[in-house]
């Protein structure tokens, strides 16, 4: 054994040094790997060098993991952000703010955390605060900087257009005849025209219960009538029997005596035959009265009610006018839909509810031919009436050509044209709007030609079906489901959400 042990130390010996030679050529080796390894730089967190204005979109890059908000003159915030992982990317598309939570908790990842929760879609996607590996990590989200999400938060509204895009993707400034341009003395007179219209419609409202309560008497009055008349007639039977019996009576009676007694029945039974036929007619009378009244009050309550449905349509109009406007063409339908916010609270508790009234054909130029996403966007108000910017993220055409394409009908226009608002948009795709378009949310557009992992996972299967913890989300069509395959979470689960 002490013999061998100086053999066994000279191996050990030669295996250091082969173990030395290998770590000192290491970095070498990483040297030449590091060009075809190297990711992207990661973004920088920062703030233009401005005043900021309302943020009026963000843009999020899923290609430099970077998200970016505009203001109606350019950029003015900017931080990295982590977004799905694959198989749970967070899918690209058109999207908005829909809910806000300031302490956000996850009903499937175990209460997880996501604090300044801006929901954008109700399938479990949204922005929030959580941690930035430098790379995509979450199961559908975009995290963005835990700071950065606190100072955003009352910056935003409800509605803010949120656009998820596979490439890097900014506003360029947009001019085209397509674009809407309002009319200076429909926006100033909008406000005032609302309050009378908001007036009116209140009027007609009073106006229509008033006139349902006295249809309602109306009616009620006439319940009686018939049960009345027919026992007038029966008394009216009896007392021209009585008489006709009296009569027959009185020519047959032979003394002297006999006939003075038949004479005064005759008298009696005549008078009251007389004086139910009388009361049979006045009763008759009465009740053609009372049935023309309640016929009246029926046209009229109707009527009052056709007055206050209209008024209340042009009433709900009106206010809409003090909204910006969204648009929605697709190719894929050659549909164009219009969607504006009523700000009332969802009955459900969740979100706010979008007025979706308008949908239209559109005329779309060479319509098997792709067209590309679009979103173009009224940036402010300019001399010309507004400054529209495009930005593109799925690209067939460019975003002049799109627009070139397509002839929006013109009642559209005249309804939605001349009271258009700053912040108003008109997105052109080749998609159909998302199946996560409800009436809580503003237009919803997914890509179809990219992951949709962060979706795919949140799809309802068929024996774990349920509404919505937010309310009745069925009886508007659409459903959510908790994920049965839910598990104990890693430290980086942790930071991923879905909430129903």
């Amino acid at each position: 054994m002490t013999a061998q042990i100086p053999v066994a130390m000279r191996l050990w010996g030669h295996a250091s040094i082969m173990t030395l030679a290998v770590m000192a050529a290491l970095p070498a080796l990483t040297a030449d790997a590091a060009p075809r390894q190297t990711r992207p730089a990661q973004a920088k967190e920062e703030m233009a060098p401005r005043p900021a204005g309302e943020p009026i979109m963000a843009i999020v890059s899923i290609k430099s993991q970077q998200i970016t908000f505009y203001d109606a003159d350019g950029w003015i915030l900017r931080a990295p952000v982590s977004t799905g992982v694959k198989e749970r990317e967070t899918p690209a598309g058109v999207f908005a703010v829909l809910e806000k939570n300031r302490d956000h908790r996850s009903s499937m990842y175990d209460d997880a955390w996501m604090p300044h929760m801006q929901r954008i879609t109700w399938n479990g996607v949204a922005m929030h605060g959580g941690p930035l590996p430098g790379y995509a990590a979450s199961h559908g989200c975009v995290r963005m900087p835990f700071g950065f999400a606190e100072k955003l938060f009352d910056k935003t509204r409800i509605g803010m257009r949120v656009i998820v895009s596979p490439n890097d993707a900014a506003p360029v400034e947009i001019s085209h005849a397509a674009l809407f341009v309002p009319k200076a003395e429909a926006v100033a007179a909008a406000p005032a025209q609302a309050e009378t219209l908001v007036r009116e419609a209140a009027d007609a409202a009073k106006a229509a219960t008033d006139t349902k309560k006295a249809a309602t008497a109306a009616a009620r009055e006439t319940t009686s009538l018939a049960s009345s008349l027919r026992k007038l007639e029966y008394f009216k039977k009896s007392a021209d029997a009585e008489a006709n019996a009296a009569g027959k009576a009185l020519a047959a009676a032979t003394t002297d005596q006999a006939k003075a007694r038949a004479e005064e029945r005759k008298q009696k039974a005549t008078a009251k035959a007389t004086e139910a036929s009388m009361r049979l007619d006045a009763a008759k009378a009465d009740a053609k009265l009372k049935l023309d009244a309640a016929a009246a009050a029926k046209v009229a309550a109707m009527a009052a009610e056709t007055r206050k449905s209209v008024s209340a349509k042009g009433a709900t109009e009106a206010k809409l006018a003090l909204e910006p406007v969204s648009v929605y063409i697709s190719r894929a339908t050659r549909k164009l839909y219009v969607r504006r916010n009523t700000h009332k609270p969802a009955p459900d508790g969740g979100g706010e509810v979008f007025d979706a009234s308008i949908e239209a054909p559109v005329t779309i130029r060479n319509p098997e031919k792709r067209i590309g996403t679009h979103i173009f966007t009224a940036m402010a108000r300019d001399e010309s009436g507004l400054r529209w910017s495009a930005v593109t993220i799925d690209d067939a055409d460019d975003a002049k050509s799109a627009l070139d394409r397509i002839t929006i009908p013109q009642d559209v226009l005249d309804r939605i044209g001349p009271t258009t608002l700053p912040r108003s948009s008109i997105v052109v795709s080749d998609e159909p709007l998302s199946a996560e378009t409800n009436y809580r949310t503003e237009f919803v557009a997914v890509l179809s030609n990219q992951p949709q992992g962060g979706f795919i996972t949140r799809k309802p299967s068929e024996d774990s079906l349920m509404a919505s913890d937010n309310g009745r989300d069925d009886i508007f069509g659409f459903f959510s489901q908790r994920n049965p395959n839910s598990r104990r979470m890693s430290f980086d689960d942790f930071w991923t959400q879905r909430r129903r």
